[in-house]
């Protein structure tokens, strides 16, 4: 197994060698574990404003999914099984034997399959912006015809998709925000684009695996999110003891209501 180290700032980031592919990820912190998953053409950089403040007291994991950032794609569809199974490879490079986690998007989709498997990692689970429900077959087509239009007008699609992430008004009240996350995720490869949303069309109802979560089970939405369906997750969860929070803009909570959310993850991370 190959290790690269190097610094930026207060962080150490590392590469592995996996598959005979790289897998970049980082690590901040001493204390309990906390394990970061960023979303679909987003990478460890999403957590950079709130890194700082959770690694005061713990070990804060953040990982560049397959195909996403500095870590290399190994295939033409990475499942969620597929990326959960790269994350424990990290997780057990670096011991971990017990973590809370937190789940933007995919990431959350990512962090289900991986408590299917390794329920006993799990100290906690946020879902953020995120659901444990499988597609349904209009999504499935939606993310089929994407594949095919990325393979002649990729960064239109980018574009365009990601725009949509964002409550309407919200693309203009943090323009900043936005193009910055704009240029990461353009910087997504057409390997890693379609091999994730041919991945993410697969994944199954995970409803039950959240349920079983040790600790508190939590998910995040946001009322203008057109991903998420935040009234139809609530109806889902009745009589469960998963706790829903919904804030006011859209699928990009960390730029969008990013001090509510601040509050609510905090609250998550030292319960």
């Amino acid at each position: 197994m190959l290790q690269k180290t190097y610094s930026k700032a207060i962080f150490a980031f590392m590469i592995l060698d996996y598959k005979n592919s790289n897998i970049h990820y980082m690590v901040d912190g001493k204390g309990p574990a906390l394990v970061l998953l960023h979303g679909f053409l987003e990478t460890v950089a999403m957590w950079q404003e709130f890194i700082p403040e959770w690694s005061k007291d713990h070990q804060v994991i953040c990982i560049d999914l397959l195909g996403h950032g500095k870590t290399d794609s190994i295939g033409y569809v990475h499942t969620m099984e597929d990326m959960a199974e790269a994350v424990l490879f990290v997780l057990n490079h670096l011991s971990i034997r017990r973590a809370k986690f937190i789940g933007h998007s995919m990431g959350g989709y990512i962090a289900l399959a991986l408590a299917e498997q390794q329920l006993q990692l799990f100290e906690g689970l946020c879902l953020m912006n995120s659901t444990f429900e499988a597609d349904d077959d209009e999504r499935k087509l939606l993310r089929a015809r994407a594949v095919t239009v990325a393979k002649t007008n990729y960064e239109n699609l980018v574009r365009i998709s990601f725009a949509n992430l964002f409550a309407s008004e919200s693309r203009e009240r943090f323009k900043k925000d936005f193009e910055n996350a704009l240029q990461i995720a353009l910087q997504t490869s057409l390997q890693g684009y379609i091999a994730a949303q041919k991945g993410m069309a697969l994944r199954p109802n995970r409803l039950e695996v959240f349920k079983n979560i040790k600790g508190e089970a939590l998910i995040i939405t946001g009322k203008k999110d057109a991903l998420v369906n935040s009234k139809q997750i609530s109806q889902q969860i009745k009589n469960t003891a998963i706790i829903h929070k919904v804030l006011s803009e859209g699928h990009m909570s960390h730029i969008e209501n990013k001090s509510d959310l601040s509050y609510l993850l905090n609250h998550f991370i030292e319960k």
